[in-house]
C-alpha cells in the first residue's frame, strides 16, 4: 500500500492548486482525477468560455470598426475553427497544469477515487482502480455538476448544457437559454455576436442574481439593444422538442429554438466517492468546513465547489492555499470571503466584489454610494466609441470601501483594485492619495470618489 502525506481527490483549480502548493511545502502528495486535470473550469467553463467570447469580442470589434476610422468590410468567422482554437488552448493549459504536478513531485494518478473509511491509526484510506493508498490527510475536491431541474419533457429533449454548447460546430438560427445567471449571460453574449437569434428565460425579476441590481440592469438594456429577448419572471413548465412553455402571473406561451440551452446552476458532487464512509457533517448541499477549510472530521479539509459556497474558481484556489497551509502547519489567518470577486465577461464586461446595495439594504446597514459614468475615464471614451459604463463604489459610515461595481471594459482587470482595497480595510481617501498612471480606465477609481 502507497502511503502518502496528502491525498486530493479531484484535480480542478482547488485540486491542483493543493497538489502544487503541498509539493511546493515539500509533503508527499497524491492527486486522484477520474477525467481530465484542470477540471470543469479549464475544460468546459472558465477558459474555453473566455476563449469563445475573445473569438467573439475580435468579431464585434472588427464589425464595428469604422466607429475607429478603420476599414474592415465584410467581417466573417468560421465556428469549426474557433471551436478548433479553443480546443488547442485548453490542451495547451492542461499540460501546463501537468507540467507544474511534475516538477513538484505530485503523484497524479487518472482513475475514480473511492475512500475506504479511517484506519486504526488515523489516516484515510482510498481505493483507485486495482490499487490502495493510504494519506495522512485528506483534501475533498470534487468541484460541482450542472444542475438539471425536473422541467416536464426536459429529459426526452435534445437540451445542451455549457459541454454541448462549447463544442458546437454549427451555430443554431435560434436558442432559448434557460437561466439568466453569469453561465446563462456568457453563452447568450457569445451567440448573439455570431449571429443567433436569442432567448433568455429567467424565473427571477433580473439577470444575474447576486451582483448589483442596476448595473445588471443596465448590462440587460445593453444586450436588448443587441437583439436579445429577455424573459423576467418567467417559469419553465414544460419543454416538448424545440418548445419551451412559459408562465408569468397565469399567463402562458411558448417559445420555440432550434437549440434549448440549460443554464439555472450547479451543485457540488457529494455522490460516487465514498463520503459516506467518513460522514463529515454538511451544511446546506455542501461540506462544512471552518476557517482552515477542514472539515468535522480530523484530517480531512474540503475545498472549491464542494463546500457550496462559493462556486467560482478563484476562490477554489485561495482555500485549497489556506488548507495546505493548515495542514503543513504554516502561518494562515484562515480563508477570507470578504472580497471576492464576481465577473461578468460579456461585452461590456459587468464585475463586482464585497457588498451590494440590496445586501445592505437587508441587512439595515448605514452606507454611501459614489457613482460615475465610465465616460469620467479618457482612455475609456478612446477605447470604447459611443460605449456606456457605470463605476459605483460603496462606502461606509467611515467613509471605508466595502463594496465596488463596475459595467464597462475592462472591469474583469480593474475589480481587483477595489477588491484589495476591500480586503484591507482601505477608505476612500487612502485610495485617492495614491497615483495612477493617465490614461487608464482604472482612473475611475480615484475620479468616483474624489
Amino acid at each position: 500500500m502507497m502511503t502518502y502525506d496528502v491525498a486530493i481527490i479531484g484535480g480542478g483549480p482547488a485540486g491542483y492548486t493543493a497538489a502544487e502548493r503541498a509539493g511546493a511545502a515539500g509533503l508527499s502528495t497524491v492527486l486522484f482525477e477520474k477525467n481530465t486535470l484542470g477540471g470543469v473550469c479549464l475544460n468546459e467553463g472558465c477558459i474555453p468560455t473566455k476563449t469563445l467570447l475573445y473569438s467573439a469580442k475580435v468579431f464585434d470589434t472588427i464589425k464595428s470598426a469604422s466607429k475607429y476610422a478603420v476599414g474592415a468590410e465584410n467581417a466573417s468567422f468560421d465556428l469549426p475553427k474557433i471551436i478548433a482554437r479553443k480546443n488547442k488552448v485548453v490542451k495547451k493549459l492542461v499540460a501546463g497544469i501537468r507540467m507544474k504536478m511534475k516538477e513538484h513531485g505530485v503523484v497524479t494518478v487518472e482513475g475514480t477515487a473511492e475512500i475506504k473509511g479511517r484506519s486504526g491509526n488515523g489516516t484515510i484510506m482510498i481505493a483507485c482502480g486495482e490499487e490502495n493508498y493510504e494519506a495522512k490527510h485528506l483534501i475533498i475536491c470534487t468541484g460541482s455538476e450542472t444542475i438539471i431541474p425536473p422541467i416536464p419533457g426536459l429529459s426526452d429533449a435534445e437540451y445542451w448544457t455549457s459541454r454541448e454548447a462549447l463544442q458546437a460546430k454549427e451555430l443554431p438560427a435560434s436558442l432559448v437559454i434557460i437561466g439568466g445567471g453569469v453561465i446563462g449571460m456568457e453563452f447568450a453574449s457569445f451567440f448573439n455576436s455570431m449571429g443567433t437569434e436569442v432567448h433568455v428565460v429567467e424565473m427571477l425579476d433580473e439577470i444575474l442574481t447576486g451582483m448589483d441590481k442596476e448595473l445588471a440592469a443596465q448590462l440587460r438594456t445593453e444586450y436588448t439593444k443587441k437583439g436579445i429577448n429577455f424573459y423576467l419572471g418567467h417559469k419553465v413548465t414544460a419543454v416538448n422538442g424545440d418548445e419551451v412553455s412559459l408562465e408569468k402571473a397565469n399567463e402562458t406561451f411558448t417559445l420555440q429554438g432550434d437549440k434549448i440551452l440549460l443554464s439555472v446552476g450547479r451543485r457540488p458532487v457529494t455522490k460516487g466517492f465514498g463520503l459516506d464512509t467518513l460522514s463529515p457533517e454538511m451544511f446546506k448541499n455542501g461540506i462544512k468546513v471552518n476557517e482552515f477549510m477542514r472539515t468535522s472530521v480530523p484530517n480531512v479539509y474540503a475545498c472549491g465547489d464542494i463546500t457550496g459556497y462559493s462556486l467560482l474558481a478563484h476562490t477554489a484556489v485561495s482555500e485549497a492555499e489556506v488548507a495546505v497551509k493548515h495542514i503543513a502547519g504554516k502561518t494562515t489567518s484562515g480563508m477570507s470571503y470578504k472580497a471576492i470577486p464576481g465577473v461578468v465577461y460579456t461585452y461590456p464586461e459587468f464585475a463586482g466584489v464585497g457588498a451590494t446595495e440590496e445586501q445592505l439594504q437587508a441587512e439595515g446597514k448605514t452606507y454611501t454610494i459614489k457613482k460615475i459614468p465610465m465616460a469620467f475615464s479618457g482612455r475609456f471614451v478612446a477605447e470604447n466609441e459611443m460605449g456606456n459604463g457605470i463605476c459605483k463604489i460603496i462606502l461606509s459610515e467611515d467613509e471605508t470601501i466595502i463594496g465596488a461595481h463596475l459595467l464597462g471594459n475592462p472591469s474583469s482587470e480593474l475589480i481587483v483594485i477595489a477588491g484589495i482595497a476591500i480586503e484591507k480595510g482601505i477608505k476612500a481617501e487612502e485610495l485617492t492619495s495614491c497615483v495612477f498612471p493617465h490614461p487608464t480606465v482604472g482612473e475611475i477609481f480615484k475620479e468616483a470618489l474624489v
